[in-house]
């Protein structure tokens, strides 16, 4: 520990990120990124972009892009905030709309960034318990509170939650907000998006990591009621006026304009991921129901972290979690088919 450090910096317990390892030839199935490219329209755009005007500030709006949002979305742009990544667009919801010294809720096997987020912001929180299959129930939040949060689906159960139960959740808290970070949306749920103007209490993020094969260039929305929407705008203005670059602003407003080939990506994802569960389970192995891009995963008569070691000397990396209610699953990205079957060998060789 630094004298120079602000006393609260020892205290804080950052997030460990899926690795990112830098062998060639490996099966990387360990950090939910889409296996198929970017839209073309998307790089096109981005490439436009590669020119003198970069000695320019960006747009501190990205107006361009909350256009493109709020026309996919069929909402108002005073309704659309955009980030650098949905994980710092979590940060300014943390920061202007959960501090209000009631606990924050959210599951208890869930995004681990949240806890870092109460740590950082000195937000106090209580980690709700999932039900046995891992689902959550709805009325475990009938609890004084200062905010929920949860994915939808859930990370990294991959377990949905329908909108008529999220409804239930908003109209039991009328005083608080519900953030649903939905990050894997695309791949099998509803977006909540549809209930902005019913609940002002209602802020939904997503992400263009996942589902629009945009991660490396870090970009984030959230959807919502004006005010809420102007409470980030107040916290991103008074931290970082310009988070997006102007390939950053081009490239993400050109992947929502390209609705065929998102929808056309997402679906081989969708029937990857079928295959991969009726493999798994030929196997024996227990897959809870997934509307992500991912797969949460136990063996009855095999230990998962043993399993984790031997896909890794075979080249196959998968997420593995050590949190006790969890430490018997693997956490599996849906790769390409020939990704998805080297991994379904590697395991029957296992």
């Amino acid at each position: 520990m630094s004298k120079f450090w602000s006393p609260f910096v020892k205290d804080l317990v950052p997030y460990v990120p899926g690795e990112q390892p830098k062998l060639a030839k490996l099966v990387k199935l360990n950090t939910n990124e889409n296996p198929y490219g970017p839209s073309p329209k998307a790089l096109a755009a981005m490439q436009a972009e590669l020119n003198d005007n970069l000695r320019l500030y960006p747009d501190p709006n990205s107006d361009r892009l909350k256009q493109a949002v709020a026309d996919y979305y069929g909402v108002q742009t005073a309704q659309v905030f955009v980030g650098n990544g949905s994980d710092e667009v979590l940060a300014h919801a943390f920061h202007g709309l959960f501090q209000h010294g009631q606990p924050l809720l959210f599951p208890d096997v869930t995004y681990s960034f949240y806890p870092v987020y109460c740590g950082l912001y000195g937000i106090p929180f209580e980690a709700i318990e999932l039900d046995q299959q891992f689902q959550i129930r709805v009325e475990d939040y009938a609890r004084p509170n200062g905010g929920i949060i949860f994915p939808n689906p859930n990370a990294p159960t991959g377990c949905a939650l329908g909108l008529a139960a999220i409804e239930r959740l908003l109209t039991a808290n009328p005083d608080t907000v519900v953030l649903v970070d939905e990050a894997y949306i695309d791949f099998g749920g509803e977006t909540a998006i549809s209930l902005v103007d019913k609940y002002p209490n209602l802020l939904v993020t997503q992400t263009l990591s996942k589902s629009r094969s945009l991660a490396g260039l870090r970009v984030g929305i959230a959807v919502g009621h004006p005010d809420l929407i102007e409470a980030l705008e107040r916290i991103k203005n008074s931290f970082n006026s310009y988070p997006l670059d102007r390939m950053a602003i081009a490239g993400a407003a050109a992947a929502f304009e390209d609705k065929a080939y998102f929808e056309q990506t997402c679906q081989r994802v969708i029937d990857s991921r079928e295959a991969v569960v009726a493999g798994l389970e030929t196997l024996g192995f227990a897959v809870l129901p997934s509307a992500a891009n991912f797969v949460f995963a136990r063996h009855p008569g095999k230990d998962a972290a043993t399993l984790a070691a031997g896909l890794r000397e075979q080249g196959v990396i998968v997420r593995h979690f050590k949190q006790q209610r969890i430490a018997q699953f693997l956490r599996i990205t849906i790769g390409t088919p020939e990704q998805n079957q080297v991994l379904l060998d590697a395991l029957q060789s296992l």
